[in-house]
């Protein structure tokens, strides 16, 4: 049921996509300064609460609700996981951005690439060279597309029912809603960080397969440590080594220059990498679901 509930939510998403989620963005950005509100009082326990008042509901009621529509037919509870995961998985969430961006670098209009990047980002427009805005773009599709697509659907696989994905995008939302207020955001950062663990390894592990395998495991193991956020450093350098390019090095930033690792191997980031990377993503889905159809033979022979 799983596998079907995926290859189904995946393929009505690109059929039709999911509009603008402003509101529901609003709606849970309201209820995370609400919480924040009510629980914060600069202290790692009360965040702690906060996370679990936060997260643990509407993971609990993902789960009862699989089991209670299951109960009364798999269909429908093969209904609500589509539902769930439309709603929680997709490249859609974010390609809009994306594909904006290519059109802006492949014509030229570095400014706009500029602004969109900054938006993207979430930063104020700098000005930047042409290969820091594709560095950039690539980066952060990297990332986006890891965090809306490979850690949904290692965590759906794992937990009851479409409980994992509510899980893995909840606790990704309040780490970026909460990581920034020291004591009580520091809950926030290390759930995310233990949800990511394992899935950041099977997406470079998936990136290897469908890349050049021998200079993404070079790049993983041997750059990963220098990257600040480490999970992230073992995304974007087996990444890079995969599609033979170096990503990394310094960025402007709104404080000044600031210095990163270099990651990968190879050229330097240019208009074709763009097109690399969407084909390096999709490749890499291909092969986690072709994982999960094989899982799920080997359950049903079993």
């Amino acid at each position: 049921m799983g596998v079907i509930a995926i290859i189904a939510a995946l393929l009505l998403e690109q059929w039709r996509p999911l509009g603008d989620l402003k509101d529901y963005f609003a709606w849970l950005a309201a209820m995370a300064a609400w919480i924040e509100q009510s629980f914060n009082a600069s202290e790692g326990r009360n965040g702690a609460l906060a996370w679990a008042f936060a997260v643990l509901p509407p993971v609990a009621a993902a789960s009862a609700l699989h089991a209670l529509f299951y109960c009364v037919s798999p269909l429908l509870a093969l209904l609500f996981d589509i539902g769930v995961l439309y709603l929680t998985l997709g490249f859609r969430q974010f390609s809009h951005t994306f594909t904006e961006l290519q059109a802006a670098i492949k014509g030229g209009d570095l400014e706009r690439a500029q602004e969109l990047i900054a938006r993207w980002r979430g930063e104020p427009a700098l000005p930047r060279s042409r290969e820091e805005v594709i560095r950039l773009t690539v980066e952060e599709a990297i990332l986006a597309a890891h965090r809306h697509v490979f850690g949904v659907l290692l965590w759906y696989v794992v937990l009851p029912g479409p409980s994992g994905a509510v899980l893995y995008r909840l606790a990704s939302f309040l780490r970026r809603r909460w990581g920034a207020l020291g004591a009580f955001g520091r809950f926030a950062e290390r759930a995310f960080y233990v949800l990511e663990w394992p899935a950041v390894r099977l997406s470079a592990v998936a990136f290897a397969v469908v890349g050049d395998f021998e200079d993404a495991v070079y790049c993983w193991r041997t750059q990963a440590r220098a990257w600040t956020d480490r999970n992230a450093g073992v995304l974007l350098a087996a990444a890079a080594g995969a599609m033979g390019v170096r990503l990394g090095n310094a960025v402007q930033e709104p404080g000044g220059t600031q210095p990163r690792a270099e990651l990968g191997v190879g050229a330097s980031a240019d208009i074709p990498l763009l097109d690399s990377t969407i084909g390096l993503l999709w490749r890499a889905l291909v092969v986690w679901v072709f994982v999960l159809l094989l899982f799920a033979a080997a359950r049903l022979i079993g």
